[in-house]
């Protein structure tokens, strides 16, 4: 009879050893913290403080300041000088934003062109009004318009015309105006940026495909900037929801015509310096930059989704 052997008993397995987890480095943060200290100081702060100023109120006749909560939001929202305010720097966007980016558009692609010559010095050209500062760029619109010592003067006993840029009726179209010339190079420049990085492989595609200038600028470069396009556009809502230097310095001009509250900047500008209500002007400036956040997270919404 033979006897086998037992099998031998298995040898338990090793555990591996577990995994250290990396020691978190935070060198990184020293080199951001001077810029987060500065952009803590300058931006998070006043916001916070402008929004502690609304939920209170300086009581005139019985003195000191009052917690009121959300009173001052409730006053903004039935003043019915903001809401003309607003509804002008609306007509103002809704009409000024696209015709400058239209013709900023136009600049960028012609400048990008091949069949441009000189092409260097239209792009700085353009680009120039940018670096006028806005007060010195209203000042000499202002005069510019003037209805008796301007150029529209001239033009008008020229052309026996009464065109008066700085009447309430062409005002509005007047400060558009500078706006558009202060501003349509700076966009140029952006979507100049844009083109000048798509890839050379889809216009030979395009030409292989027998495409062409249209066609190309409709099926290449139209989408592949599709991007700065909604980043010009973003700039130019918050830029039109914050309309102030212009109206502001022509304002000593027209006085009559620019009211304290022409746009809602200006509207809470004369509250705070001149009428000393701080905590309704800081209410005022809140509900505006909200406004303008969300419109502008609307359109970037938007334009990531036809983006993808």
């Amino acid at each position: 009879m033979t006897s086998t052997a037992a099998p031998p008993a298995p040898v338990p397995a090793r555990r591996a050893p577990a995994a250290r987890r990396p020691r978190r480095k935070w060198r990184g943060w020293l080199f951001v913290a001077p810029f987060m200290l500065v952009f803590a100081l300058t931006f998070i702060a006043p916001v916070v403080y402008a929004f502690v100023l609304s939920l209170f109120r300086d009581q005139a006749f019985f003195g000191g300041t009052v917690f009121v909560g959300v009173d001052n939001y409730v006053q903004v929202f039935a003043d019915p000088k903001f809401w003309e305010s607003f509804r002008r720097v609306l007509v103002f966007l809704a009409v000024q934003v696209p015709i400058m980016l239209v013709l900023a558009l136009i600049a960028a692609l012609a400048i990008d062109s091949a069949r441009l010559h000189a092409a260097g010095f239209f792009r700085i050209v353009i680009f120039l009004p940018y670096a006028v500062p806005a007060v010195v760029a209203a000042l000499m619109w202002g005069f510019i318009y003037g209805d008796h010592f301007g150029l529209a003067a001239d033009l008008n006993d020229l052309l026996g015309t009464a065109v008066k840029p700085l009447s309430p009726s062409w005002l509005l179209t007047s400060i558009g105006n500078i706006v558009t010339w202060e501003f349509v190079g700076y966009n140029m420049l952006i979507f100049y940026s844009a083109l000048k990085v798509i890839p050379k492989e889809l216009f030979e595609a395009a030409a292989i495909d027998g495409a062409g200038t249209f066609r190309t600028i409709r099926s290449v470069k139209l989408p592949a900037i599709r991007g700065a396009i909604v980043v010009a556009t973003i700039f130019s809502i918050i830029g039109s929801f914050q309309l102030f230097n212009e109206p502001n310095i022509m304002r000593n001009l027209v006085p009559n015509t620019i009211g304290t509250f022409y746009t809602p900047n200006m509207y809470a500008y004369n509250l705070s310096f001149n009428g000393q209500q701080y905590n309704y002007s800081a209410t005022v400036a809140i509900v505006m930059g909200v406004i303008t956040a969300v419109i502008a997270y609307v359109v970037q919404l938007r334009g990531s989704r036809k983006e993808m």
